[in-house]
Formats: C-alpha cells, structure tokens, sequence
C-alpha cells in the first residue's frame, strides 16, 4: 500500500516537529517518521533535564559555520522571542540562567518534557501523524508523480520504503541532526541522504564536548577531578601571529577538571573552535595582577609558594601546579623576582595540548554537516528539488547557552513556511 503526503519530515527531534507543526498548521498534509520509539531525547536529557529552550540574545556571531551569513534569514524569521510567546501561550514557566552575567539563558521551571509536550501539541493542532518507531529503508526520486494519490499534481516525486509501506511524497525534510550521542539514536543517515543526491559535505566533528590530554602530562592534574574555577580561554594555530590571536574567540567561564582531561562550559565552548594539533591558552586567574600579588607576598610571608598561590586560586590548583616544579617548592621569601613572575606568567598564559575529545559519546552537538552552498538560506531546499535539510545536520552549529535549540526552531520554520500543497 503505497501512502500520500504533501510533505514528509524524517527525525522526531526538535526541527523536525516544529517544522511538521508550522506546515501541518498551514494547511499541509505531514508524516514524521522517525527510527527511535521515544521523540526529542535530545530535548529530554539537554539542560539537565530542563532544556535550555533558547537565549534571549542571539545573532550569526553565535554560530559556527564555513558560511557564516547563512543563519541570518532564518533565524531573523523566527526569533528567540517569538519561541517565548509560544511557550507563554502553553502556559510553561521558564526562568533565566546567569541573569546577572547577562548570558541569556532560558530554561524550563520544571522539566524539559514540558517543550516537547508543546511540540506533540502543535503537530496535533496540525493534523500531523507520526510513525514511531518506523525505519526508513530507502529514498528514491521519480521526477514526476503519476501514482494517482492526493500529490499528484505533475510535481516532483520522492518514494520512501519504511517498514509501514512505501509513503510518497513531493517534499521530504531531513531532520535527523548529527553524530552526536549514538545512544540516543544519532545516526548518520542524513549526510548519506545528502550524498546520495548529490550534495557537498563539511566534514562533521563533535563538538561541545570535554577535551582529553596525554595520561602523563596529565597526571600531575588528573588529582584535581571536579575542580571548577571561572578562566578565560582560547584556541588558535601554534603559528598564530599577534594580530591573529587578538582576533581570537575568546570565553569566559568555568572550566572543570576531570580524570582525562578538561571540561566545563568554558572546554566545550572552545572545543567547536579546536583544531587537532591546536593548544588552548587558559588564563586561571582573569581580573587578578598575580605578579604585583605574588611580589607583595614575597616582601611580608614566609609561606610556602603554593599556600600564597592559594589566595588568588583554589588550594588543589595551586598545590597540583607547584608539584610540577621543584623550583616552585619553597617558601616565597625565598623564591626570586623573576621566577615569581614566570609563574604568573604561566598561569595567566597556560598553555596545553589537547590530543583529542571524548567524542561523539559526549559531545552535545555535531558541528559540520550538510554545506549549506547547497541550500537555500530562504527555505532550507537543496540544490535537490523538494529535498530540505533543517537543524543540526545542516552546517550551522550555535555556541553553548540555547543557541543550538534556537537554530532548530528558526530552521524548522523557515522550512515550515515554505513548503506547499504541489
């Protein structure tokens, strides 16, 4: 039995639902397939468990992309303000994260459950049906429907063979995100979509996730797992000149410390930015003067280096990075000027090689994808006729604090809106 839509969403996940609720409400006949039993898992576990829904500052410069102007249309069609009045017309309270750091971040009161209850309500508001879980088993074109059912209009013709029959379609919208979390189901069956009709890749990496070092260099450091301190931090090319480093992205945050190696806000913002074979710069004391500090402790204590270190960062630091050197191992009074100064140096210029990540397992998104000089930046549709991509399988990947979600909402609208009845 061979199944009709005017539109067919692959992926139950944040994109994919909106998009199916804004065309199903435009009047559109929608089907959502997706391979996982549950929708959005995504969405479930992000934000701890309360989903960190959107940002209330956002612009292009918060994402990543080899085109960095692509997201500027959708995401202007579709704000961080008009997700709120959604969520206020649902009645889900929410609350902001870091109000008085100004970071914008929104997040559900109660549970991340509450934004995907939104969306199954919008798509029913929509008439959307949804096969859950249904596999897709292949995409074929035909050119021109002559099946004889409601899309017969001499348009462009996709069939899907699912375990439920073969669905056909005019438009199909892939909405199946990235690599990232394979135990919620991640797979990469959007970029093989993408390549088997024909469309460039970027190569895909994980990103927003915690960075990894040598066992040995680590050693001295891997002691201080759960530590966490506010830093400020860099990446760039181990050739990177002063001009270049001054133009550097550059965050302030926390950065926590775990048995392999570094996360925090701080890693994982930068790790979208890291490049292997690229060092992080970390500054461990932003806003302090740690030579004039460390000078000024030298003329009045007779303490030990590392408990002097210790006023101006955590004692486990300070303990942890005076083992490394012997030199570091005495009382200040004793210590000279300029190695005083070298350690300030240092740790307001700590420099460290990564030698990778933890991976898809961990990271909380995948950055690359879908190269969006294939597609549209108006309505998401590929070089591809009716073929669109929307969300994080598309080239465009957003900063940690909302930005993500809000580029699924803003893609899955713009696509939303321009599909049509054919």
């Amino acid at each position: 039995m061979t199944h009709y839509f005017d539109a067919v969403v692959i992926g139950a996940g944040a994109a994919g639902l909106f998009c199916a609720a804004t065309a199903g409400q435009r009047g559109l006949k929608v089907l959502v397939i997706d391979h996982s039993e549950k929708v959005a898992e995504k969405i479930r576990i992000s934000g701890g468990g309360r989903c960190n829904f959107t940002n209330r500052d956002v612009s292009p410069a918060n994402f990543l992309s080899d085109n960095p102007h692509f997201c500027r249309s959708a995401l202007a069609g579709y704000t961080p303000q008009d997700f709120i009045a959604l969520l206020q017309k649902h009645g889900v309270p929410f609350h902001e994260k870091h109000e008085e750091k100004g970071k914008g971040q929104l997040f559900c009161d109660r549970s991340a459950e509450d934004v995907i209850n939104l969306l199954l309500a919008e798509c029913a508001a929509g008439q959307v049906e949804r096969w859950q879980p249904s596999s897709v088993k292949k995409v074929a074109y035909s050119g021109i429907n002559n099946a004889g059912g409601p899309t017969n209009t001499g348009a462009s013709s996709y069939q899907i063979d699912t375990d439920r029959g073969v669905v056909e379609t005019p438009q199909i919208i892939i909405a199946t995100g990235g690599l990232s979390i394979p135990k919620i189901g991640a797979t990469d069956f959007g970029y093989r979509i993408a390549q088997q009709f024909g469309l460039r890749l970027v190569e895909p990496r994980a990103a927003l996730v915690p960075l990894t070092f040598d066992g040995d260099a680590w050693l001295p450091f891997a002691q201080l797992a759960g530590l966490a301190l506010p830093v400020q931090i860099e990446t760039g090319a181990p050739d990177a000149t002063p001009k270049q480093r001054k133009k550097a992205t550059v965050f302030a945050e926390d950065l926590l410390f775990t048995h392999k190696g570094l996360s925090g806000p701080a890693v994982l913002q930068i790790s979208s930015f890291w490049r292997e074979g690229h060092s992080l710069r970390i500054n461990l004391a932003p806003g302090q003067d740690l030579p004039a500090s460390l000078l000024r402790a030298k003329a009045s204590s007779k303490k030990l280096i590392a408990n002097e270190l210790a006023s101006v960062v955590p004692s486990r630091l300070a303990d942890a990075w005076a083992s490394t050197d012997a030199a570091l191992q005495r009382p200040i009074c004793d210590a000279t000027d300029k190695a005083l100064t070298h350690l300030a140096e240092r740790l307001a210029d700590w420099q460290i090689l990564p030698n990778g990540s933890e991976g898809y397992k961990k990271a909380e998104v995948t950055a690359g994808g879908v190269d969006t000089r294939d597609l549209s930046s108006q309505t998401m549709e590929s070089k591809q006729p009716g073929l669109y991509f929307i969300g994080e399988v598309v080239d465009v990947t957003g900063w940690l604090g909302g930005y993500n979600f809000q580029w699924a909402w803003a893609s899955g609208f713009a696509c939303g809106n321009a599909l049509s009845v054919r």
